[in-house]
């Protein structure tokens, strides 16, 4: 599933190549026909991320909210956009035939694409814990929660009302660069430890959203077994069950956490 960084970097490329502009909205699909309809031909205001969700705001005061799940992706071009090609459930584009090139996006496979009222988005919003990529982002929210729960950290991390945009990538990758076992309660991870991992993760995700990639892995440690795939950076823990921790050697352990698959070093993150 895309994590939050994913998110973030559509909804910068949606506010420059489309905000600011009126810009056609269908359904090829027809599964969204009548909330296309309901935004078709109007000024989109700003596009914006929140933790996994991406959100569309429209001058009608009308907001598409989109979650990619699991199966969701954007396929960028240029106006004219030809012929959908298989399940494009939104088509959004804007200039087009007799104006400067255009811009188009088509979605396809999302868990969610729906018109949402300011209220819905109040709603969404206030249900979600802070996401480290948004400005002004308290970590004080989170922390409040993890500190009162003896649910395990690695647990935690994943629970996007305690925090929003973390998936499981970036949760093995933090608890390992910070010495942290996943199964660690909530209640025995200290206030300095909590500060630490925040100002990282901030770091980590933001350097996300300017690559395109998650880069968690040191330089000094960025070498030896290529990763998990040929289209990925290298990564410490995740999906490398059996092979060699980077650092000390020992072999990756894996299990399953709330239905999630959990990879850490049973050294290097020991306790």
């Amino acid at each position: 599933m895309p994590e939050g960084h994913t998110l973030h970097r559509l909804a910068k490329l949606h506010q420059r190549r489309l905000a600011g502009g009126v810009v056609r909205v269908s359904s090829p699909q027809g599964k969204f026909a009548a909330g296309a309809a309901r935004v078709d031909g109007q000024l989109l205001v700003r596009a914006e991320a929140w933790g996994k969700h991406l959100l569309h705001h429209y001058e009608s005061g009308l907001v598409v909210h989109v979650h990619l799940g699991l199966y969701g992706k954007f396929t960028e071009g240029l106006v004219p956009m030809g012929e959908p090609v298989g399940q494009v459930r939104m088509r959004i584009f804007g200039g087009g035939p007799g104006e400067a090139p255009g811009f188009g996006t088509d979605l396809r496979g999302p868990t969610a694409c729906e018109v949402y009222t300011d209220a819905e988005v109040a709603a969404l919003t206030d249900r979600l814990g802070p996401d480290p990529l948004r400005r002004g982002a308290d970590p004080d929210r989170a922390w409040q929660r993890i500190h009162r729960s003896r649910r395990p950290i690695g647990a935690l991390l994943m629970d996007q009302q305690v925090l929003a945009g973390v998936g499981n990538v970036y949760r093995a990758e933090l608890l390992f660069r910070h010495g942290i076992s996943p199964q660690r309660p909530g209640t025995a991870l200290s206030a300095g430890e909590w500060d630490a991992m925040w100002t990282d993760l901030v770091a980590l995700m933001g350097v996300g959203v300017r690559v395109g990639k998650m880069v968690v892995v040191r330089p000094e440690h960025d070498r030896g077994e290529p990763s998990y795939a040929v289209d990925r950076p290298r990564t410490y823990v995740y999906r490398r069950p059996g092979s060699a921790c980077r650092v000390c050697g020992t072999p990756v352990a894996h299990s399953v956490l709330e239905a999630r698959n959990l990879f850490w070093c049973p050294s290097c993150q020991a306790g």
